[in-house]
């Protein structure tokens, strides 16, 4: 629920001049507000004039770092820090971690959570894995916690963290297309915010009932004013403005290419793309037959399905490349987890294809004798618009 603002930054206070303090962080903005800096990072020091709090801030051009004594020095330069309209921030101490995000009306919405584990000792080593989302975030006990889901939340947001610059400030739009239970969108979201970014996020599904089962859990994080669910397909859901970033997990088949035609048309700077069926390509090679020499690589159902697969993908990455992206396949999560673990991952560079890239892509479609579906959705088409 939301807290008064003035009565939560007193708690942050507190946490910042805590002697347990390990690091905060404090970015974005308030509505209608802009901070003289983009970001501040918090963290203790020790000098070799003892103790010191070290504060970095960056105007978006250059870093500037200090560091104050404890006491009247460093309580003075926390309070013009949280003068500042800073729309975010994540405080973390040994005992405790506390995300605050100032909402639309000015108030304070706050997530507070125990430390899931105890702070390694000085000089000594962490041996608990290093989540990019803590385990004992409020978040699970909504989304489920168990084990296996906490695997793939975490190599998902390191993919995504990957993708994005260090860098980035300003808002940001993202899209995540056939979002399902959205639990990978809730996830998004919450770290994002955590990076201090100011986020905009729309799930859309096909089904009504889950968009009205991820609006609700949206309003009971409190996060229903940056995080909305459209019910429609892929191809025609209404989503405006056209988004930064594409999100599309295991959308099936051609919904896949569905995805990527979109952000090619929104001219997305970035897509992440989790493909998890393969059937069109499959079907087309089964059609034909295989061209010389490469009948037994398609003879044996099996391998004529894995062998689908990758084709299936190259060429997705062979037309994002002749539509002004860098596109690579990566591994999204272990084999071990899940047989559907690559990630087409993409950032829109806009120069234009070479006449090599365009024949080497012409050749692989002809001579096996398939016609990509996202190349049919691409072909002729212009763009709605690059992402602002």
């Amino acid at each position: 629920m939301p807290e008064p603002l003035d009565a939560a930054l007193t708690e942050v206070r507190a946490l910042l001049l805590d002697p347990a303090l390990t690091r905060a962080v404090a970015a974005g903005r308030r509505r209608g507000h802009r901070p003289s800096v983009v970001r501040a990072e918090l963290r203790p020091v020790t000098l070799k004039a003892g103790p010191r709090l070290q504060i970095s801030t960056s105007d978006g051009a250059r870093p500037y770092t200090r560091n104050v004594a404890p006491g009247v020095e460093a309580g003075a330069a926390v309070d013009a820090l949280l003068a500042e309209p800073f729309g975010n921030w994540h405080v973390e101490t040994a005992d405790a971690t506390l995300q605050l995000r100032v909402t639309k009306s000015g108030e304070a919405q706050v997530h507070r959570a125990a430390a899931s584990r105890p702070a390694a000792e000085p000089g000594g080593h962490d041996r608990e894995k290093d989540y990019l989302l803590d385990p004992g975030d409020p978040i699970f006990a909504e989304i489920g916690g168990s084990a296996a889901k906490r695997r793939q939340v975490d190599a998902f947001l390191r993919a995504l963290a990957a993708t994005l610059p260090d860098d980035l400030t300003g808002p940001l739009r993202v899209v995540d297309l056939g979002c399902g239970n959205a639990y990978l969108t809730f996830a998004a979201h919450r770290y994002l915010t955590a990076r201090g970014l100011d986020v905009e996020l729309v799930g859309v599904d096909v089904r009504e009932d889950q968009r009205r089962r991820n609006t609700e859990l949206a309003e009971r994080l409190g996060w229903a004013d940056q995080l909305h669910f459209v019910a429609g397909t892929i191809a025609d859901a209404v989503v405006e403005p056209a988004p930064d970033l594409v999100l599309a997990l295991h959308a099936c088949d051609t919904a896949t290419d569905e995805a990527l035609a979109r952000a090619v048309r929104w001219g997305a700077r970035w897509v992440l793309a989790a493909p998890c069926c393969h059937h069109d390509i499959a079907a087309q090679l089964r059609a034909r037959p295989a061209p010389a020499p490469y009948d037994l690589l398609t003879r044996q159902g099996i391998l004529r399905e894995r062998f689908a697969d990758v084709l299936t993908d190259a060429l997705r990455a062979g037309l994002l490349r002749l539509h002004g992206y860098r596109a690579e396949v990566v591994e999204f999560v272990d084999s071990r987890h899940t047989p559907r673990n690559l990630l087409i991952r993409a950032r829109r560079i806009g120069t234009a294809p070479t006449d090599a890239q365009r024949a080497e892509y012409r050749e692989l479609v002809d001579q096996w004798q398939v016609t990509p579906r996202l190349e049919t959705l691409l072909s002729g088409a212009g763009t709605d618009g690059p992402a602002a």
